[in-house]
């Protein structure tokens, strides 16, 4: 079901992750992709994965939270991976049938891609569990602040990330609601073949496209009765403050940043 896709959804708690400064969060989760593809062998990245499955397990997020996270670019493992099989080529010859050949390296960095992948997107959407959209749109204005100075307009910037992010699990969720309803009409959304597929979406994404707009017009309404006009001038309930916890957990992941770099050359 679509509605199993937890992408931009936070999920609330008070571990160690969650009192986490943002703007560490939103760094972290740079470092992290940063580990991922400094990575060159297995033993790196096994050692970047080992230490996000360590910050989901002290999140407190349940393990098939990383399961679902990962949903939605199934298909694009599964072509990274095909890709990778049959077109690297080595000098080992793993299996060889008709047009079909499978080298050992190819399957060697067809696993490496795919696992990294894997890797890449569960760390990502750590951030986001963790993290309120409210939290997330003011860390992004705090690190973006300098670009002020050339009136750049980064409150606005970060608001319309944060909203479009918001809106990903609702339209999600409002994309089954109409499946759901034009299944019980009688609509053939199963239909085989290209043509036929594409007519089937027609009575899935008019409806939806329509829900979309008028969700838009009524969050531009209540921020308009609510006389919101922009970052200028305004104040925060919460205002972000590192502490200690951060800077710890900042010289932890340079610490395995640190260790990764050495294994590469190591071996």
């Amino acid at each position: 079901m679509l509605k199993d896709i937890t992408i931009g959804q936070y999920f609330p708690g008070d571990s160690v992750i969650h009192r986490l400064d943002a703007r560490f969060k939103i760094v972290f989760s740079i470092l992290a992709a940063a580990m991922l593809f400094t990575a060159q062998n297995f033993i790196g990245l096994g050692i970047a994965a080992v230490f996000i499955i360590m910050c989901y397990a002290v999140s407190g997020i349940r393990f098939r939270m990383i399961l679902k996270s990962l949903k939605p670019i199934v298909p694009l493992i599964i072509f990274t991976g095909v890709l990778n099989l049959f077109f690297i080529k080595g000098e080992e010859i793993l299996l060889s049938w008709w047009i079909i050949t499978i080298h050992t390296d190819g399957l060697r960095t067809s696993a490496f891609m795919v696992v990294r992948i894997i890797t890449l997107i569960t760390g990502m959407s750590l951030l986001t569990y963790t993290s309120s959209p409210i939290m997330l749109t003011d860390a992004i204005e705090s690190l973006l602040s300098p670009l002020k100075k050339l009136r750049f307009p980064v409150h606005e910037l970060a608001m319309m990330m944060m909203i479009a992010l918001r809106f990903i699990p609702l339209l999600i969720e409002e994309t089954d609601k109409i499946m759901m309803a034009q299944k019980a009409r009688g609509a053939n959304l199963d239909a085989k073949g290209l043509i036929k597929k594409a007519k089937a979406l027609i009575p899935i994404l008019i409806p939806l496209f329509i829900s979309a707009f008028k969700r838009a017009n009524e969050l531009a309404m209540a921020m308009e009765c609510r006389c919101y006009r922009g970052g200028e001038g305004r104040t925060r309930l919460k205002k972000l403050k590192a502490s200690i916890l951060d800077f710890l957990a900042f010289g932890l992941i340079l610490c395995v940043f640190g260790i990764i770099i050495a294994n590469n050359f190591a071996f």
